[in-house]
């Protein structure tokens, strides 16, 4: 079974006003490290995405950041994590995450984190790629958007097979544990276009 190498992480450049949000970061991106899992993400140095990608660092792990240009100021792009990739546009930012990633996870956030977890969810669903898309539930921040797709698929508007695409963990340590046991298909071998 292929080894989850480097895990793409959504998450709000905000802090959001429970601490667990950051708890939860921190811990993930600590326990990427200990699992030598690289992260992947949108290269800010704000809210949530800083914190997962300082504690990976911190931790001894490796990340990858990209960041649209036009956002470089506005989020902060952190120039302290091993490789901070510049890109012209947010098309860009997701098609070269997406490149890099054997899988995807979403951690509290707002419209930005939403949009990025549905597409990747709707590329599952269409066969773009055949990488797992997942969401930490911390104190059920996601429920409203699991019982959105409960009801799509109650209205049928949603299959089955569809609304299993989407994993959810309360917490980092059972994702990855659960991620680990998944056929994973790597970044090297398939991308956005594959």
């Amino acid at each position: 079974m292929p080894k989850l190498a480097a895990l793409c992480v959504f998450c709000g450049s905000s802090m959001g006003l429970r601490s667990a949000y950051a708890e939860a970061a921190a811990e993930l991106g600590a326990l990427l490290a200990r699992e030598g899992i690289q992260l992947v993400y949108g290269g800010g140095n704000v809210g949530l995405m800083g914190v997962v990608a300082k504690s990976c660092m911190e931790s001894g792990g490796e990340v990858i950041g990209i960041i649209p240009r036009a956002l470089f100021k506005k989020e902060h792009g952190n120039q302290e994590i091993t490789r901070l990739e510049i890109v012209s546009s947010m098309h860009e930012r997701k098609s070269r995450m997406s490149e890099l990633s054997d899988g995807f996870v979403a951690l509290p956030g707002g419209i930005g984190t939403f949009e990025e977890l549905l597409e990747v969810l709707t590329w599952s669903q269409l066969g773009i790629h055949r990488k797992p898309v997942a969401v930490i539930n911390v104190g059920g921040y996601f429920n409203p958007l699991l019982a959105l797709l409960d009801n799509a698929l109650d209205e049928g508007f949603l299959g089955a097979e569809h609304r299993g695409l989407l994993l959810v963990s309360d917490r980092p340590g059972d994702l990855v544990s659960n991620l680990r046991k998944l056929d994973i298909h790597p970044a090297h071998n398939r991308s956005m276009g594959a």
